[in-house]
């Protein structure tokens, strides 16, 4: 048991910032002299829209987003964006492509299936997922209603460094690094993250949609999953996650505090350049992704030897560096670095790794 904070490199749900865990703290039982908590109060209140719209200001000032395109808040995380955006863009030409470059654009690929043809303009599974296509290596339909990509692989470790090209709406999943770095929003048709990797808790997703993309959904979508609904409901078709919401308020604060995306740029920077300088170093660790396709969110390595990785994550969870496991996918370990990480949390990790290097030469 741990009296203090631990730093947790969880893939997510993930560290939140602290400011942001303390601020809704000191307002959980009675936000702004109103009695209540936020989780109590009506969607349809004066006092709650007044939360709504900040956040949602925030989302477009922080972001850039431009006036051609609308943010939605919506229900299902990514996971629920996978069958969103097929039911809501196939429709016009039936096909798409999309870019498998790892687990999750593999299952949004698999889910696209049920509404549309889909093609592959990439496959990175032969290399195991190391490494990301160039704009020139993509395979790309003339009569695509859109591309789709991820644009952060968590299990494999590897990030898009250029937002892809083509004759049609590029969407992108950027569940987990968005709000890490200054975003292309005109270059993308549409862009969904799940939260509860750099802006909230688990259970929303975040969408960024080119308004003259709604309105052309499949007749078998759900009225939930319209994007058009949606923007003409702003969100509140239904009762949204009104606290996921106001947390992603509180975060989105906390980023613009601290130089908005471009603090949180040169922060990635110099977090992930302390932990693969150390692994280029190591006699003993190795990253996993190619050098060229390396995230700076999501750190993959391993050891020659599991047994060796399994001690390792178990004598660091018990120093209060925890979650870095690999996932069962691909084994091996991951620190998960997003924005909430302090830099010092990525510093006693690389120093961790130094000291079980010692004790284990090989």
């Amino acid at each position: 048991m741990f009296n203090e904070r631990i730093y947790n490199f969880s893939a997510g749900p993930s560290m939140l910032p602290l400011p942001v865990l303390e601020k809704a703290a000191s307002e959980i039982t009675n936000y702004n002299g109103s009695g209540m908590s936020v989780m109590e109060m009506s969607h349809r209140s004066r006092a709650y829209q007044e939360v709504f719209d900040g956040t949602k200001a925030l989302f477009r000032e922080v972001l850039s987003v431009p006036d051609t395109h609308e943010i939605l808040f919506m229900q299902g995380g990514a996971t629920g964006q996978f069958a969103a955006v097929a039911m809501n863009l196939i429709g016009s030409t039936g096909k798409a492509d999309y870019a498998v470059t790892g687990n999750f654009s593999g299952l949004a690929a698999r889910e696209a299936r049920k509404y549309g043809q889909v093609h592959l303009a990439a496959d990175t599974s032969e290399r195991k997922h190391t490494a990301i296509p160039r704009q020139d290596e993509l395979e790309l339909s003339p009569d695509a209603a859109y591309l789709h990509y991820c644009a952060n692989n968590t299990i494999y470790g590897t990030e898009w460094d250029y937002t892809p090209k083509a004759g049609c709406p590029v969407v992108a999943d950027m569940s987990s690094n968005i709000l890490s770095k200054p975003v292309d929003i005109a270059g993308h048709g549409l862009i969904y993250a799940g939260v509860q990797k750099n802006m909230a808790p688990a259970g929303m997703a975040a969408v960024i949609i080119d308004k003259s993309l709604a309105g052309h959904e499949l007749p078998c979508t759900p009225t939930i999953l319209s994007y058009k609904t949606m923007i003409d409901k702003d969100s509140m078709y239904n009762t949204p996650p009104t606290f996921n919401i106001y947390l992603l308020g509180l975060t989105l604060q906390w980023v613009k505090e601290r130089g908005g995306v471009r603090g949180m740029e040169e922060l990635r920077e110099l977090r992930s350049s302390i932990l693969y300088d150390f692994l280029d170093n190591s006699k003993l660790f190795s990253g996993c992704a190619d050098r060229s396709a390396r995230s700076k969110m999501n750190v993959t390595f391993r050891t020659a030897d599991p047994d060796l990785d399994a001690s390792f994550v178990k004598e660091a969870a018990a120093r209060g560096l925890v979650s870095l496991g690999g996932h069962r996918i691909v084994g091996g370990m991951r620190a998960s670095i997003y924005n909430a990480m302090p830099v010092e949390g990525v510093r006693r990790l690389v120093e961790f790794m130094a000291k079980f290097e010692s004790e284990h030469k090989i």
